[in-house]
């Protein structure tokens, strides 16, 4: 693929990728992931090897999201540094929207995406500063 196009596609991923979260939709969530996958933050690491494993790992944000009132998710893709011509390693800073339209306070993440004939797939998740 093209640069441009990388870039394009990412975009679109990651559109899914944060509708799916907003809606509690953890079977599209769980599609978004190459497995096995992995989770990394300051204070854990988990890793699944299945569809339902992702799904049920994301089980517990779904009404995080819900008592926040959240119900658009949207991703500033911040770096994308090509490591291979299947791998990348995208910065995200996510950007949060209440059902009043209100801006609420967002994440940051790396993601390791592999990109195959299906598209691109989360393999790993870095929480960051």
């Amino acid at each position: 693929m093209q640069a441009p196009t990388d870039l394009e596609h990412l975009t679109d991923f990651f559109d899914r990728y944060g509708s799916a979260l907003t809606r509690g939709d953890v079977s599209a969530v769980a599609g978004c992931y190459a497995l096995p996958g992995m989770v990394v933050s300051d204070s854990y690491s988990f890793t699944f090897a299945s569809p339902a494993a992702v799904a049920l790992s994301f089980l517990g944000a779904a009404p995080a999201y819900k008592e926040q009132q959240i119900v658009a998710a949207h991703a500033q893709l911040r770096d994308v540094q090509r490591l291979s011509p299947a791998l990348a390693m995208v910065a995200v800073e996510w950007e949060y929207l209440d059902s009043l339209g209100n801006a609420v306070p967002g994440e940051s993440y790396r993601y390791l995406i592999r990109v195959d004939a299906s598209g691109p797939r989360i393999t790993t998740v870095i929480a960051t500063h």
